[in-house]
């Protein structure tokens, strides 16, 4: 008799040792959760927001196994943990990711910036050339109102480029640019028709 209850109680102290085994890796969850925060830190949901979006599956994916362990009698945590690392390599990458694709629209910005004011400066001149018959003059109307409103485009571009707005200002000064690049198409087609 003493040797069941003996052996009974080995029995429980060995299932209470064996769920206790499987700790909540707690200490991963939380780099992870630091290196995704430093990511969004760094702009990429901005500037890689696939990038993140991956991580972010991924951790979301894991949490989800961790929770399912977490009701089972032998918990194991050991393939969670090693998501959790592989996350966290991916998140610290998509930060480092996230500043390079950040330096380089910033690049993008300052070019587009420099060949915007070279057509705009092209088209004032342009105008001037530009046929001033009857329809001419409404044309020319209607291409000086598209140039202030390019010229206050790139005013913004140039304000959201000074405070770190990159990514906007590459939208805003990409499409005036493709504008300006329109009415210089259109000045130069009229010029040629008149001269022939």
């Amino acid at each position: 008799m003493r040797t069941k209850v003996l052996m009974g109680l080995a029995t429980l102290a060995m299932v209470a040792f064996l769920s206790s085994c499987g700790k909540v890796p707690q200490a991963e969850i939380d780099a992870v959760n630091a290196a995704i925060e430093a990511a969004k830190t760094a702009e990429a949901a901005v500037y890689v927001p696939n990038e993140l979006a991956a991580v972010q599956d991924s951790v979301n994916a894991v949490m989800a196994d961790i929770e399912a362990q977490k009701s089972k009698l032998f918990k194991k945590f050991g393939p969670a943990k090693e998501k959790l690392q592989a996350a966290l390599t991916l998140a610290n990458q998509v930060a480092a990711n996230a500043a390079t694709k950040k330096e380089e629209v910033k690049a993008q910005v300052t070019t587009l910036m420099t060949d915007i004011k070279a057509v705009v400066e092209e088209n004032k001149t342009l105008i001037t050339k530009a046929p001033k018959g009857k329809e001419g003059r409404a044309v020319l109307e209607q291409i000086n109102a598209e140039m202030t409103t390019i010229e206050s485009t790139i005013t913004e571009a140039q304000g959201l480029f000074d405070k770190g707005s990159f990514m906007d200002a590459y939208n805003k000064v990409n499409a005036a640019m493709e504008s300006a690049k329109n009415i210089n198409t259109e000045l130069k087609d009229a010029i040629a028709k008149v001269r022939r």
